[in-house]
């Protein structure tokens, strides 16, 4: 009887644990990485929607859109987190994400209307180095300098991408010309954000491309004063961060459930010391402490979504070919 009894238990337990229902979220590494938002996220939102919801890391930024174009139909994504707004028109082009419901007053240096993609943050590109170090004053001085920097590849890396814009958004039909200033300076492309940033942790640049926000993550999280973002007088390149629902998800409730759940407090207020951006929605209890000694770029610089795809194209080919000389 005892068995019986224990038998009709698993089974029991096996048929609710089934009947949870999951969302996958399709997301670029660190923000699933032990010291990223993801665990504190994933927390958060199963304690709302009686669900299990699973991050997937793929990658950088820029590797989710290959990685959801690759797998078509047949993703396993219901949500993809992670892309910007270099990326939005490709990724809307591929009828692969449904437009949502969310409604919001962002707190964005920029009006926001795109029916399908969420912010969930936002932060500006710059050249984080030590703090002892005598920064050069825009991208075209970096050039001419002798300093060492790593960058990130922007067929991966939203980062990497986001260096392509700047430097054609600040400088037009002059990109050429500065990335061969540049080329001497490069120790290395990486693939991602994390490899770049732990090279220069372990001093072999002078300079990573980042965020003016990467210092507060040393002050906040390490008491470390020791970093700092080099304010540029070109004016520093703008990325906002989205989410999208996959249209093809047999979660339709439940992605717009997490979506709208991006937006609320409790999600917002992770975002600033573990994704260590802006949050799209600023927390009721504001930014924390630290945040006030960034940098504030003069110039904000952003191409508009519906240009990224064609500004993108020529600045990779750019790139490449001065890179490859």
């Amino acid at each position: 009887m005892r068995a019986l009894t224990f038998a009709a238990c698993v089974c029991f337990a096996g048929t609710a644990i089934a009947e949870t229902p999951e969302l996958t979220v399709y997301t670029y590494d660190s923000f699933v990485s032990d010291w990223g938002p993801g665990p504190a996220v994933e927390k958060a939102f199963e304690q709302t929607c009686a669900c299990d919801l699973k991050f997937v890391g793929a990658g950088d930024g820029a590797a989710l859109l290959s990685r959801i174009k690759l797998e078509g139909e047949r993703t396993r994504a219901d949500i993809v987190l992670g892309l910007d707004t270099s990326l939005t028109a490709a990724a809307a082009a591929t009828g692969l994400f449904a437009p949502h419901t969310v409604s919001a007053e962002f707190d964005l240096p920029v009006s926001w209307a795109d029916p399908v993609f969420v912010p969930y943050d936002w932060g500006y590109f710059a050249f984080v180095h030590n703090a002892d170090l005598k920064a050069p004053a825009n991208l075209r001085a970096l050039g001419d300098s002798d300093l060492k920097i790593v960058i990130q590849d922007p067929r991966s890396s939203t980062p990497g991408l986001g260096l392509l814009m700047w430097v054609k958004a600040a400088y037009g039909d002059e990109a050429a010309a500065i990335w061969q200033g540049l080329a001497d300076n490069i120790v290395t492309v990486t693939k991602g954000w994390s490899e770049a940033y732990g090279l220069f942790l372990e001093g072999e640049a002078d300079m990573v491309l980042s965020y003016t926000t990467s210092p507060a993550y040393h002050l906040i999280a390490e008491d470390d004063t020791s970093k700092a973002a080099a304010a540029f007088d070109e004016g520093h390149y703008m990325q906002v961060e989205v989410a999208g629902k996959i249209a093809g998800t047999d979660q339709p409730e439940l992605a717009d459930q997490f979506l709208a759940f991006m937006v609320t407090d409790a999600f917002q207020s992770i975002i600033p010391t573990t994704n260590w951006m802006y949050p799209a929605v600023t927390p009721e209890d504001g930014l924390p402490a630290g945040f006030e000694t960034l940098i504030q770029p003069q110039t904000a610089l952003l191409i508009p979504a519906a240009e990224a795809e064609a500004v993108r194209d020529a600045a990779l080919a750019e790139w490449l070919d001065i890179l490859s000389r």
